[in-house]
Formats: structure tokens, sequence, C-alpha cells
């Protein structure tokens, strides 16, 4: 895979701090989110000492995370999704021509990345940035085209 073939995305950075003897000492966590726009997506979440560190982290973390999303046209999802993660629930909606991407921050940066350009989301439950990112690519895994549902059903007779 060449590195120019994924974009990616900084979703956030969070920074901790603990305290020694001799003051605090600070550590950064970065959630990055990498995709080609083109159905490949992933999601990781980086810790370390410095900032650059933690996103290197991330982009590698979310390299090896990547996974395929169904998009149907006009560049939608193929039905309406509901997504979970802890107490986070994220509701992914199809969504007509011309709409574009209708969504909070972290849905958005995931589903422009992940290829998807009209999209209705909406973040229920809790907003913890971490389990609305987990949540979001929950749904996008719940995913299913017509042709593969059809396929699972005529397998189950």
């Amino acid at each position: 895979m060449a590195d120019t073939e994924f974009e990616d995305k900084v979703i956030f950075i969070r920074r901790t701090a603990k305290t020694y003897k001799g003051g605090r000492r600070f550590r950064f966590g970065a959630m990055v989110v990498i995709g080609d726009r083109q159905g490949r997506v992933g999601l990781g979440l980086g810790k370390a000492k410095e900032v650059p560190v933690a996103v290197q982290k991330g982009q590698y973390v979310a390299r090896r995370n990547l996974f395929e999303v169904p998009i149907e046209e006009p560049g939608t999802v193929p039905h309406e999704v509901l997504g979970a993660h802890g107490t986070s629930r994220v509701m992914l909606k199809p969504a007509g021509a011309g709409t574009g991407v209708i969504a909070g921050s972290v849905p958005r940066a995931i589903v422009e990345l992940a290829g998807y350009r009209n999209l209705l989301t909406k973040e229920l439950g809790s907003r913890n940035q971490t389990n609305v990112a987990y949540a979001v690519v929950d749904g996008l895994k719940q995913l299913r085209t017509f042709a593969e549902a059809k396929a699972e059903r005529d397998r189950a007779e």
C-alpha cells in the first residue's frame, strides 16, 4: 500500500497529566482516521509522551484497522443503521443527492474519508468523542448491500 493512497485526519488530541514529586508529566492521546474516499476507512488511537509520536501511532493503528464499507448511489449508505459503543449511539441515515454530509465533527471526519457524500447522522446518548468514533465505526461495519443481504438469506434457507 502506498502512503499517498490514503488521507488521514486527526479527530482530536487529548492531554493527560500525572503529578510526580518534581511536577506534572503530560502524555497525549491522538484519535486518527484514515481513508481513501472510495469505501476503505480505518480508525486508530495512539498514545505517547509527545503529540507527533501519538499521531504517528494513531495512523499506524488506523492502517491496521482498515475495513471496507458499501457506498450506494448517490454516495450514501444502503440503509439506516444504529451504531453503538458504551453509552454512545450514532444513527446513520441515507440521504438524497445534493444533501451533503450532515453530521457532528467526529462522525463527519469518519464518513467523509470513507467516501460518503450524502448522509444524515445523529449522535444519541453520550457525546464522548472516543465512544462516538467507535459507535460510527460499529454502524459502518453493520452496513450490507441489498445483494449481500439477499445472499445471506438464501444461504440460511
